[in-house]
């Protein structure tokens, strides 16, 4: 079975099991949206786009300068893992179509800063692109000063789209998976990756 087919039976059965927790999916959401830290939520979201993006490009531009190929592989590692969860995580959205929390219950839920009403929901893509950085750059450097920042900063983007009524619970949850496996696939994508650029 070839990944293509792997993700889409994963987004199958993710977006399934949604369906009938509905309920609990949105009595969930609508706690967490009314908790009023959304000034806190906002600094958290934007960090979800400005991070993934900027982590990567900054090691990159600075293993060039410095002419340090091992800190190039490992912004290439972390870039492509990022550049594979948002991928996959827009093809989802369009594919699934699900609609926004606050679209689909204005009268529960309040959207603070929120997206394009026509942007789907499912699944996250700033949950996906932030926990696919945290594992990756946990996976480059084991050690428990980034791994512990790194996953309370992940965990804490997937509650800020929450916390803003952006993404229901079941979003947030298919979007960390998604960027945890698009970082562990992205170990074995990168041995070819490296032969490509770097010819090792």
């Amino acid at each position: 079975m070839d990944i293509r087919k792997i993700i889409l039976l994963f987004l199958t059965v993710s977006f399934t099991l949604a369906l009938p927790a509905q309920n609990a999916d949105i009595n969930t959401l609508k706690t967490i949206n009314s908790w009023h830290v959304h000034g806190l939520s906002r600094g958290l979201s934007e960090s979800g786009i400005i991070l993934p993006v900027g982590i990567p490009t900054a090691m990159g531009i600075y293993a060039l300068i410095k002419k340090d190929r091992p800190m190039l592989k490992d912004a290439v590692y972390l870039g492509t893992s990022v550049i594979e969860a948002v991928g996959i995580t827009y093809a989802a959205k369009h594919i699934i179509g699900r609609e926004r929390p606050f679209v689909k219950y204005p009268d529960k839920i309040h959207a603070y800063g929120a997206p394009d009403a026509d942007s789907p929901s499912f699944p996250s893509g700033h949950t996906a692109a932030a926990f696919s950085l945290a594992t990756s750059l946990s996976i480059t450097y084991p050690k428990w000063y980034v791994i512990a920042p790194s996953a309370v900063w992940a965990c804490g983007v997937g509650f800020a789209r929450m916390n803003q009524g952006v993404h229901y619970p079941s979003d947030v949850v298919a979007g960390a998976a998604i960027g945890i496996g698009c970082a562990f696939a992205n170990v074995y994508v990168n041995r070819w990756l490296n032969k490509v650029l770097f010819g090792e």
